[in-house]
């Protein structure tokens, strides 16, 4: 049976998100998908779900959730406090939820993103093979109060877990693997050093499309031929300023392309916070 979750408090930047949407790049169409991909995919692992099942992406700030009708649901990411009708429940563990069952998650005490899982997965509109919210693409960018996500009911309920705990985000994750960008032998030594040798800060610049890091690199290098970029690619901009571009970030850019994050570090700077730390690991191909 279908039925839906009421978002009873929206929090305060909750989507849907999948893997991401892929294939249509050329179109000028970002990526999108979760920010921490590896909490998102444990979501649906613990669940038995297929890996590109659909959930609730919350920012910070956690939404309150109504479930119209029992399912199995799961949370992971940002490390916060849960409640099942104010009953305190564990992440990374299944969940069973009743009949108007009602979900509060506290503020996030560490992290920034955190994931709603459930049972086969949240049935929001799918656009261009992706259910991933993304403005201009979706009817919506993000869920607001009173909104209804459909789900199928479930009854499949196992009591799986993980134990891994806390999330590997949370521990050992300030040094990010980088690979060399197309641009960074147009550096110069110093430059080089700069950017390989400094401990940077994430900015209060921080969204789902980039992270600007505080500390400046002198420089006068030219922009480039507007030339395609990544989740994970690093620019220089004119102004000394490295800019992360994240899973919503545009698909080409004319900034100098000095780095580029491995997979594993998107994920890890994705959960660093205003003013957290962060320096680069230079690794070969």
């Amino acid at each position: 049976m279908i039925a839906d979750v009421e978002i009873v408090k929206p929090g305060l930047f909750t989507t849907i998100q999948d893997e991401g949407r892929f294939g249509f790049s050329k179109y000028g169409i970002p990526k999108s998908g979760a920010m921490d991909q590896v909490s998102f995919g444990f979501a649906n692992l613990i669940l038995g779900n297929t890996k590109n099942a659909a959930c609730i992406e919350w920012t910070i700030q956690p939404p309150v959730l109504k479930f119209h009708e029992e399912t199995t649901i799961v949370l992971t990411g940002g490390k916060t406090d849960a409640f099942l009708n104010d009953q305190k429940i564990e992440m990374y563990r299944e969940i069973q939820v009743c009949k108007n069952d009602i979900l509060k998650i506290n503020f996030c005490k560490k992290g920034v993103y955190g994931y709603v899982g459930i049972k086969n997965g949240f049935l929001s509109e799918e656009v261009l093979y992706s259910r991933s919210f993304y403005k201009s693409i979706t009817l919506q960018f993000r869920l607001d109060k009173n909104d209804k996500i459909p789900y199928q009911s479930s009854r499949d309920y196992t009591d799986h877990f993980s134990a891994i705990s806390p999330p590997l985000f949370l521990e050992n994750s300030n040094e990010l693997e980088v690979y060399k960008g197309p641009e960074f032998d147009m550096l110069n030594d110093a430059q080089k050093s700069k950017v390989l040798e400094s401990v940077f800060t994430i900015s209060n610049t921080i969204n789902r499309m980039a992270i600007q890091l505080e500390e400046k690199i002198p420089n006068i290098l030219p922009s480039i031929i507007t030339s395609p970029v990544l989740p994970g690619t690093i620019q220089l901009t004119p102004s000394g300023s490295l800019i992360v571009l994240m899973r919503d970030c545009q698909t080409t850019g004319g900034y100098p392309r000095v780095l580029q994050l491995t997979e594993t570090s998107i994920n890890h700077i994705a959960q660093k916070r205003m003013k957290e730390k962060c320096s680069f690991r230079l690794i070969e191909f």
